[in-house]
């Protein structure tokens, strides 16, 4: 999320929901609670937010397009949504650059984990590894089937790659005594340079074909 420079106060280390939404806009905006504790969102460039939005409009098309000939779905793409964990309370939640959900019953509500098909994140220099993979095991613990990944060009204004990552629940044979560290996690299903293709193309989660001329800068 790219977010306009602001100082930061001095917060506990745990808040609720409640307490979050008596901060200014401006400082609450910064912010997400990983089980009630404080996690300060990384001020990204201008080519974050231009980028979250290419892949936002690309999904938004290819979604539509899938509906219209399967009218029986019904898909929602947003960025930058409150993704909230568990079946009730609002101190658990992250916000991704962008997401595909089920259409929700009633307008305005809050979108629950369980409701999510899909979560990106565009990776700008910025983000630092610990910060992408805290993120992607709080998105696989809570079931969401697909990650995406968009990594941007270190020194242009560009995409380097998009990867999608899809859900796996169950593990391979291991050391007797050795568990995994996640529940669940994420394996690599695809990977798209624009080099190597004209388009970022999948039939998963369901046809999607993003040309790379319209996910320029």
């Amino acid at each position: 999320m790219a977010l306009a420079p602001v100082d930061r106060p001095d917060l506990p280390e745990f808040m609720t929901w409640e307490e979050l939404e008596r901060l200014p806009e401006e400082i609450a905006a910064r912010i997400e609670l990983w089980e009630g504790r404080v996690v300060w969102l990384r001020r990204g460039p201008a080519e974050h937010q231009e980028f979250t939005n290419l892949m936002w409009s690309g999904l938004r098309r290819c979604a539509r397009e899938y509906m219209d000939r399967e009218p029986e779905q019904c898909w929602r793409v947003h960025t930058e949504t409150n993704i909230f964990f568990g079946p009730t309370g609002k101190s658990d939640f992250v916000t991704p650059d962008f997401l595909i959900h089920e259409c929700l019953p009633e307008p305005y509500q809050d979108v629950r984990a369980h409701q999510v098909l899909l979560v990106g994140e565009v990776l700008s220099p910025a983000n630092s590894h610990s910060d992408r993979e805290g993120k992607k095991a709080r998105y696989a613990r809570a079931g969401i089937p697909w990650y995406w990944e968009v990594a941007l060009k270190p020194h242009e204004s560009a995409i380097a790659t998009v990867d999608a990552h899809v859900l796996e629940t169950g593990h391979g044979r291991l050391p007797t005594g050795v568990h995994p560290l996640y529940p669940a996690n994420y394996v690599p299903a695809g990977r798209w340079i624009p080099a190597d293709s004209d388009a970022v193309s999948t039939d998963f989660p369901f046809p999607i074909r993003i040309p790379w001329t319209d996910l320029q800068f």
